[in-house]
């Protein structure tokens, strides 16, 4: 069970190393070259699509895109779906469900901060989203992962403030049902092996920018999951960049032609899948503030209609 397997990957002889993908053929690449499990970016689905990051990509296309990575990997998925969409932790439950339905056994979902300022959200928002997630999963007799991401290092709290903050937090959403805690913008080495000491669960590490610290140095330490987040659709855009300039100004393609997949084998990325089909109804997208539990209800709503006029009801 692919649920189980992604537990166990965090209790393995080295953390767990996750290349976050942004689409379907991202995920293939980082399925392809070795990786046991599959988590996405927030940021690099955003982008792909269109949106900026920021809870901007509508529910519906981030609900495609998962469902599109799932159809091509086999490896264990697991979705940051930010600060949980929608407006309280009903509607996050609803996402949860979805995402449940698609295939996915973990999410990544963050307290932060409130909008426009670098001030942290009340804990309990995050702890009752948690919870609500953790129920839905026990409906669905999933051991579901919830990784809690705590935005302590990205607030304006001091750095005496923040690491005490990072463990009331940590340990509060652990009560709740997190299985791991996630803390972006933690690098030193002190206080990543402090962390560890305090908490009863696996520690996530961000390593998505340069000079980050190797895997090595953080197993040492007693990190079990690190993450590169939307560092390699960054590397990706700006080697994506350089190409076209390359093009465009010199009308020469050498840095295209140094490194690039044949059609063949892009092609057999894909051609070994089993795809599933997917017949769930579409429905128009009915606006963030909605949530994702009205989605959910509009498509049950759909379905029952499109019943109704096959069987003739009026």
């Amino acid at each position: 069970m692919r649920a189980e397997l992604f537990h166990q990957l965090h209790a393995g002889p080295a953390p767990l190393m996750l290349p976050n993908a942004w689409d379907a053929a991202s995920a293939r690449v980082i399925e392809n070259a070795g990786a046991k499990a599959i988590a996405t970016t927030s940021a690099g689905m955003a982008w792909a699509l269109g949106y900026p990051d920021g809870e901007q990509l509508p529910v519906q296309e981030l609900l495609a895109a998962c469902r599109r990575v799932c159809q091509v990997v086999s490896a264990p998925v697991s979705v940051d779906i930010e600060r949980g969409y929608g407006r309280d932790a009903k509607e996050t439950g609803g996402l949860v469900g979805a995402l449940i339905q698609l295939g996915v056994v973990g999410i990544n979902i963050e307290d932060g901060t409130e909008p426009d300022t670098q001030t942290l959200v009340h804990p309990g928002v995050l702890c009752e989203r948690i919870a609500c997630v953790r129920t839905i999963a026990q409906h669905h007799d999933l051991p579901f992962f919830i990784n809690a991401r705590i935005d302590t290092y990205l607030s304006k709290l001091s750095p005496e403030a923040r690491m005490e903050e990072t463990r009331k937090r940590a340990l509060a959403y652990v009560d709740a049902g997190a299985d791991g805690i996630f803390v972006p913008g933690l690098a030193d080495a002190e206080d990543i092996a402090t962390l560890v000491r305090w908490l009863p669960v696996p520690l996530n590490v961000y390593t998505g920018y340069p000079g980050a610290p190797v895997s090595q140095a953080l197993q040492q330490l007693g990190v079990r999951r690190i993450s590169l987040g939307c560092g390699p659709m960054q590397a990706a855009l700006a080697h994506l960049g350089t190409i076209a300039a390359e093009a465009l100004d010199d009308g020469r393609y050498d840095t295209m032609g140094k490194q690039m997949l044949t059609t063949a084998e892009a092609n057999g990325l894909f051609r070994t899948r089993t795809y599933k089909v997917d017949r769930t109804r579409e429905v128009p997208y009915v606006g963030m503030g909605d949530g994702p539990v009205a989605q959910l209800v509009a498509q049950q709503h759909s379905s029952l209609i499109g019943g109704r006029a096959k069987a003739g009801t009026p």
